[in-house]
């Protein structure tokens, strides 16, 4: 076997407990009451346990020579409630597999309830039958992750709502946009209109608009291939408008860029986006750094790539905080909505 990665407080450092918090602190001495991380986005998951003032459960994941994973619990969760922090990012498939094997672990080693967080869903564009002889891959995976033993999923900005009805388990769907909206606000963008990419995300840049007080537009684009879009024409008056293109992933940046000229095509003086999931594969960091878009903000819900983070046109912020309050109100059977405002 290859080395093991150790997740916990021997592994990715300390995570002191907010004491003076006096949730957090109840949380910290209740035994039943676990979070742990594979190795998606061990960050993200310290920076929550860091939010609610827990210590981050210790695992060690280690890898046959052929690349199989093999994981191991270094703590008792018998009866325990056990949040389950990865998201089925790059590389999807052998994190994807990782987390059903870990919620395999925690069944088998008694857990009261496992809840998975993922706060990237893999596969989520993958909704629906578009085109002849496909599989509707977010519904399998849905499948995959019940039929391993979790109990309770919590998600974050899915590609399409359908998809909390592909589980047969209490899905909590939570936004990103909370975190974002308080990020432009900070920034006063003047003349400002909030711009869908597509229809399909016409909700989420409405909700947007309505938060900031500004007029909403949309781009017509029809997708030719998968990763291939053609920007058809903008609906709505951006001319001399400050533009903020709202959207939930950000791939390969192509779709990004055409609208970017698309908007300044028809008038709009200055371009900005916001994006829960940053993914940014192929030439999608070389795109935004070459492109005339002024800024890119996006959630921590997918840890970036170096270069990415050498990219001063992508700003990084938390979702931390948001997903600790909904692991909070989950452990205290209380309600999860109000998050959403």
């Amino acid at each position: 076997m290859h080395a093991p990665e150790t997740t916990g407080r021997d592994g990715h450092g300390s995570h002191k407990a907010a004491g003076d918090r006096k949730r957090g602190s109840r949380l910290r001495e209740d035994k039943r009451f676990r979070i742990f991380s594979g190795s998606a986005n061990p960050e993200l998951a310290a920076k929550i346990c860091e939010h609610i003032g827990v210590p981050l459960g210790e695992t060690r994941i280690q890898r046959f020579a052929d690349g199989e994973m093999h994981f191991q619990l270094l703590e008792n969760v018998r009866g325990a409630d056990v949040f389950l922090v990865q998201p089925t990012s790059n590389p999807v498939d052998r994190h994807l597999v990782e987390l059903l094997i870990m919620i395999d672990a925690l069944k088998r080693a008694s857990a009261g309830r496992i809840t998975v967080v993922v706060p990237y869903y893999g596969y989520a564009r993958q909704d629906r039958k578009d085109r002849p002889r496909v599989a509707i891959s977010s519904k399998l995976v849905a499948d995959l992750v019940t039929t391993a033993g979790a109990n309770r999923a919590l998600l974050m900005d899915l590609h399409a709502a359908q998809i909390q009805g592909f589980f047969n388990i209490p899905v909590d769907h939570l936004f990103a946009s909370p975190v974002m909206v308080s990020y432009f606000r900070e920034l006063q963008l003047p003349n400002l209109t909030v711009v869908s990419p597509d229809a399909g995300g016409v909700e989420r840049a409405r909700f947007f608009a309505t938060k900031m007080g500004a007029p909403l537009a949309i781009v017509d684009k029809r997708r030719t291939d998968i990763n291939v879009t053609e920007v058809m024409h903008v609906i709505g008056d951006v001319r001399g408008q400050t533009c903020l293109i709202i959207d939930d992933i950000v791939d390969t940046a192509g779709t990004l860029v055409k609208t970017v000229d698309a908007l300044l095509a028809q008038g709009a003086v200055a371009v900005y986006a916001c994006a829960s999931h940053a993914v940014l594969s192929g030439p999608a960091v070389e795109r935004i750094a070459n492109s005339r878009l002024k800024e890119l903000v996006v959630s921590d819900s997918i840890p970036l790539s170096e270069n990415a983070q050498a990219q001063n046109k992508i700003k990084v912020r938390s979702i931390a905080g948001l997903l600790g309050a909904a692991i909070e109100s989950i452990h205290m059977e209380t309600s999860v909505s109000t998050l959403f405002s």
